[in-house]
């Protein structure tokens, strides 16, 4: 038994639970699992994302300060990589991920008590101190004991190239600074070779001085030294060896001691550290898609294989062009999914085969060479179904080439998007947010991938923007497309450029990309098709979610589960809600949130029905919603949806041409039982209107914006222009 450090209360142990919160702990753990979710820890900024910063919790350990958890936005943080932070553990998932929550106290005076969390117990920083200058007389081992976590596990080169610096708390440094005043002088010989720290062993036996040859570390290879190059994928079985390393620097990261170095090779990935000073960016001259040789030792950190980095040269030249070419001919092998095998046969998915396969090695591409892949979706059911196919697809893929816990945050993004384009305020997003990941992380340049959108003109300038920066993307969209676009992507899965596809959706399209992107989860996917139709879904894919274990009742509950979702906090990815809907990893999910939609549309829907008027010009009926008056706009469900809702029931009434109009205050959407180019009813309400300031948005498929003065005047014109479409 012991005493509370902060009330004195007899406690087994350091401090009772009623006051863990007023102490701060030094974590010297090296597993997630060893953290006491509730605690203050010390951290270190180690690096930053759109949606947090990763803090370093001891030196083994990561775990993310969501910015929804910052009393402030995370731009007006004046952190940097490296920092002091005390932050609260709040969570520790089953998959290691580990959950911060802000301090408000960011100075260690500002606890009333520090401990230190080892696994084998808590322990006051004064017991340290005693239990170095118990050890031994001898100095030498009183500085190695103390030596700090980051020198010692996160640099694992610091011991090769300085003594350490700082300690972590106070009674460390008492007892480094103690031990220094002891020691005896360091004679030129002794201290010739700094490469090798001395341990307790050797220190214990001073009779004999060491001469600088015997100092020297004969494990390292001399200057003149050459290795033959050993492929990443063999480094397992190469531990405690010397090794070279010839590839591309894929991400460079400064963490509060070494420099982090991630190659690729033709064979895999790995993390190399590179040690100057704690903090301090070594081999400067080394960026990112640098060709490199690295000599260094292969060590096994907590369960992962790391490089210390001994040299680190860039290649230029043929020696540069060799290893390119070499990874280059690994790369298309590796990227190349095979053979095309659809989820289902479907003429209209069948006829862009080519084309799937094209994309879906594009994906696996840019996961094997460590780019970041940024899915963008429309904010509805299908493009959540989309992306989250893609998604499905990818993660595994990533969490294979990776170590990093991290890395699923850092290599893939979900973005949805409002708008029914990739508009420039969405380009301008994604422009920002890769510049600031090479800045921050020394990222590579993303693929992007568009889903559910991106096949029209109106992407056009966004895709310019992208080019600067060369930028590479994709589309997988069943909208009907411009075809001048083609040549601004580098590859699109449209079936209307092939003739095809007015009875496939985004979602089948994004589902049998991701089966041809990581084959591992196609029995994963089955069910995604018949959750992306509202109705009329083809027979294929309905029972292929029936042999998925999907009846229809269920796919529509996902399906409305989803379109609820899909509009609140429509701009997050909602990752873990939206796999938990999708994929049944939560039992009576779907069906709890598909009841809480039916109920919000049926009320929306009820009042809508009351006051629909009709009309009909050259015997084409129009039944027409005054979205303005008679729906809230600002809330569930979106005009979009209401009106394709409201259309199905209308055209089950009829056997007649049908055409349903909502009409906002200065938009229009339409619905037709015959298909309706938006773009030429434009062009002739806009001859009728020449004030009407009107615009399309979405192309063929999309709606019109206008001036709200001119509202009565668009409606009757586009009523006129609609009819005329139609053939007799």
């Amino acid at each position: 038994m012991g005493n509370c450090i902060i009330c004195g209360a007899s406690v087994d142990g350091h401090i009772c639970k009623s006051h863990e919160e007023d102490v701060v702990f030094t974590f010297e753990g090296d597993s997630p699992n060893q953290l006491t979710p509730g605690r203050y820890y010390r951290g270190s900024v180690d690096g930053f994302a759109e949606f947090g910063v990763f803090v370093d919790i001891g030196t083994s350990v990561t775990g993310l300060l969501h910015r929804s958890e910052l009393d402030k936005r995370l731009d007006s943080l004046d952190w940097k990589s490296g920092d002091t932070v005390f932050v609260q553990v709040t969570d520790v998932r089953d998959n290691g991920n580990i959950d911060l929550g802000w301090s408000i106290r960011q100075d260690e005076s500002e606890f009333r008590g520090k401990l230190i969390d080892n696994p084998s117990g808590d322990r006051l920083p004064e017991e340290e101190k005693q239990e170095v200058a118990a050890t031994t007389d001898g100095s030498q081992q009183a500085a190695t004991q103390v030596r700090t976590p980051d020198a010692e596990d996160a640099a694992p080169s610091a011991d090769k190239t300085q003594e350490p610096t700082e300690a972590p708390d106070e009674g460390n440094a008492d007892a480094a600074v103690e031990s220094a005043d002891e020691s005896e002088p360091v004679t030129a010989d002794e201290s010739a070779d700094e490469s090798e720290p001395v341990t307790a062993d050797e220190s214990s036996d001073e009779s004999e001085p060491v001469t600088a040859d015997e100092s020297s570390d004969e494990s390292e290879p001399s200057p003149d030294k050459q290795l033959a190059r050993t492929a990443i994928d063999v480094l397992t079985d190469n531990v405690g060896k010397d090794v070279s390393i010839e590839g591309e620097v894929i991400s460079v990261r400064q963490t509060s001691g070494p420099t982090v170095f991630e190659l690729r090779d033709e064979s895999g990935v790995i993390e190399c550290a590179a040690f100057e000073e704690a903090g301090v960016r070594a081999y400067p001259e080394v960026n990112v898609d640098d060709v490199v040789r690295l000599v260094g030792e292969v060590e096994r950190r907590h369960d992962n294989i790391q490089v210390e980095t001994e040299s680190l040269t860039v290649l230029e030249g043929d020696e540069a062009a060799a290893v390119e070419d070499r990874m280059q001919a690994a790369l298309d092998d590796e990227a190349d999914p095979g053979t095309v095998d659809l989820l289902a046969d479907h003429d209209s998915v069948a006829a862009v085969a080519d084309e799937i396969r094209e994309v879906a090695t594009a994906i696996r591409r840019a996961v094997i060479e460590s780019r970041p892949v940024v899915v963008r979706h429309r904010a509805n059911a299908e493009g959540y179904v989309a992306g989250a196919a893609i998604e499905r697809a990818v993660l595994p893929l990533v969490r294979e080439e990776h170590a990093r816990d991290d890395a699923v945050y850092h290599f893939f993004e979900r973005r949805p998007l409002d708008e029914p384009v990739y508009d420039m305020d969405a380009a301008t997003n994604d422009v920002t947010n890769m510049l600031d990941a090479r800045e921050r992380h020394g990222e590579q340049l993303p693929l992007i991938v568009l889903a559910d959108l991106g096949s029209t003109l109106e992407s056009q300038e966004s895709y310019d923007l992208l080019d600067v920066y060369d930028a590479d993307r994709v589309v997988v969209d069943a909208g009907h497309p411009d075809e001048e676009i083609v040549d601004s992507v580098s590859g699109i899965v449209n079936p209307h450029l092939a003739g095809a596809g007015d009875d496939v959706t985004s979602a089948t399209l994004a589902a049998n990309v991701a089966a041809h992107v990581n084959e591992d989860v196609r029995e994963d996917l089955l069910h995604l098709p018949a959750i992306g139709y509202w109705a009329d879904a083809p027979a294929v894919y309905t029972d292929l979610a029936s042999e998925a274990g999907y009846s229809e009742d269920e796919t529509r509950e996902l399906r409305e589960a989803i379109a609820l979702e899909a509009y609140y906090q429509s701009y997050k990815d909602k990752r873990e809600l939206v796999t938990d809907l999708l994929f049944n990893e939560s039992d009576g999910l779907a069906g709890h949130v598909s009841k809480q939609f039916r109920t919000k549309l049926e009320r929306e829907l009820e009042t809508a029905r009351r006051n629909v008027s009709t009309r009909t010009a050259q015997g084409i009926e129009f039944a027409v919603l005054d979205a303005d008056a008679f729906t809230h706009r600002f809330d569930f469900p979106p005009t979009e949806l209401l009106l394709d809702s409201l259309h199905r029931e209308q055209a089950a009434e009829t056997d007649e041409p049908l055409v349903t109009l909502a009409l906002g205050d200065d938009d229009l959407y339409l619905r037709s039982t015959e298909y309706v180019d938006v773009r030429e009813v434009a062009d002739e309400v806009a001859e009728v209107v020449s004030d009407a300031g009107l615009s399309v948005v979405g192309g063929r498929d999309g709606h019109l914006e206008y001036l709200a003065g001119e509202r009565d005047d668009v409606l009757n014109a586009t009523v006129s222009a609609i009819a005329k479409s139609f053939k007799p």
